[in-house]
């Protein structure tokens, strides 16, 4: 499924706010981040769910964020805070709401019934943490569901798929190659966006720089994040650089001559380039004009 290049936006840095911290979100309207993602799941202890529900659909009611985007990760649907927080994100209208322990293709079509219900408008995205290992056996039937559904995203959940795989951690991520791979190829088979997991250790720059330039040499175009200081390495690293975006350039405008058209194999600055390269420079270009208009 192709993009729509015109509509296309950076998420190159998706930052969890906890909905419990009102410190913390408040910060946020100032964060260079790409993406705000306002946790009512992990970040926020059972006994301070519903304060932070209200809390969190208070403040992304008054859209605070500016060009970031807003998104609200709530609790599982089947948990005893699910059902409540959906109503109550709907009632918000962030630009997406972020549902975490998916298994199977047949919870989507149901959260779209249920998103329907509590009165979301066809602007609502659905987000998906793709962290069990359920949801990597089956990734391929997720990602499908996207045709019929307002699936728009999935984002790794890399420590629960730890954590339910009984995996070591190692700074190659060796245990996670496959997953991650196989989401981020049925992510662009049907037209998704794939954001990558967190890194952990906030003190690490070095390491979270190596694991963003991992991400983005597997496909993913961004990074979730759980710390502003993580910020500046991910944007970084997620943008193309100097020469990424002149390459583009001299692609499309070499296609665009009068004297190449009709041609599907042109040899630009001694590299050949075809059809599938200008598919790419124009991808390279709209992400780098998306970036510059917000910063």
């Amino acid at each position: 499924m192709a993009e729509n290049l015109h509509t296309l936006r950076p998420r190159r840095s998706c930052l969890y706010m906890p909905g419990s911290n009102a410190r913390a979100m408040e910060k946020a309207k100032n964060l260079a981040a790409d993406c705000i993602i306002l946790d009512l799941e992990d970040a926020v202890a059972p006994e301070a769910k519903v304060q932070a529900r209200q809390a969190v659909c208070d403040m992304v009611a008054k859209r605070p964020f500016g060009h970031r985007e807003t998104v609200i990760r709530i609790n599982a649907h089947g948990s005893e805070w699910g059902r409540d927080d959906l109503m109550a994100a709907v009632r918000a209208r962030p630009d997406a709401i972020l549902v975490p322990k998916i298994t199977s293709a047949d919870d989507i079509p149901a959260l779209n019934v249920a998103l329907a219900a509590a009165g979301a408008d066809d602007t609502l995205a659905l987000w998906v943490m793709i962290e069990m290992p359920l949801a990597i056996l089956n990734i391929a039937s997720i990602a499908a569901t996207a045709r019929s559904t307002r699936l728009a995203a999935f984002v790794m959940g890399t420590n629960d798929l730890a954590k339910e795989m009984l995996a070591i951690p190692t700074p190659d991520r060796a245990a996670f190659h496959t997953a991650l791979s196989l989401s981020v190829t049925a992510a662009r088979a049907h037209g998704l966006a794939a954001i990558d997991g967190v890194y952990n250790d906030i003190s690490d720059n070095d390491g979270l720089r190596a694991e963003c330039e991992q991400g983005r040499i597997m496909g993913f175009e961004g990074k979730t994040l759980i710390h502003p200081a993580q910020l500046e390495t991910c944007n970084t690293v997620f943008s193309p650089d100097d020469r990424e975006i002149a390459e583009a350039h001299a692609i499309i405008t070499a296609f665009e001559e009068p004297a190449n058209k009709g041609k599907g194999v042109l040899k630009v600055n001694g590299k050949m380039a075809e059809l599938l390269h200008l598919e790419q420079a124009r991808r390279t270009a709209a992400i780098a004009e998306a970036i510059a208009a917000i910063t």
